[in-house]
Formats: structure tokens, C-alpha cells, sequence
């Protein structure tokens, strides 16, 4: 799996999970529940949405159409 995108919070990143899978790529979140740590832990890279490699560029653009619509 690679990273494809840095979630605000878990809620961000569940968000942009559902948008990847309307486009039939299938997508994991990580570090969710790392957020009880903020304080102790750096708050960058905390929430991550990743995707096979197989995805990868798929989901790059997918993502560029999503944010370029906002």
C-alpha cells in the first residue's frame, strides 16, 4: 500500500476513502487512532488514506478531480 493522501482528521480521511471507492479503488486509513496521542505525537502524517500500487495513479487523479472541485 502507498500513500496517497493526508487526512486533517479521521473524518477527512474516511471522506476521501468513500470518494476513492465510487471510483472503484479500494483504499485503508491508517493512524485514526493515533489521535488520542496528539500531544505526544507529531501532528503531521498523523491520518493517511493509502492505496494498492496497482491504484496509485488512479487515485492521484482521482484525487487532483476531487480537490480541483471543491
Amino acid at each position: 500500500m502507498i500513500k496517497v493522501y493526508s487526512a486533517q482528521n479521521a473524518v477527512d480521511a474516511h471522506i476521501i476513502k468513500g470518494m476513492l471507492a465510487q471510483q472503484g479503488i479500494v483504499a485503508r486509513v491508517d493512524g485514526e487512532f493515533l489521535q488520542g496521542g496528539i500531544g505526544e505525537l507529531p501532528l503531521i502524517d498523523l491520518v493517511t488514506v493509502s492505496v494498492s500500487e496497482e491504484d496509485y495513479e488512479k487515485a492521484l487523479k482521482a484525487l487532483q478531480e476531487y480537490e480541483g472541485s471543491d
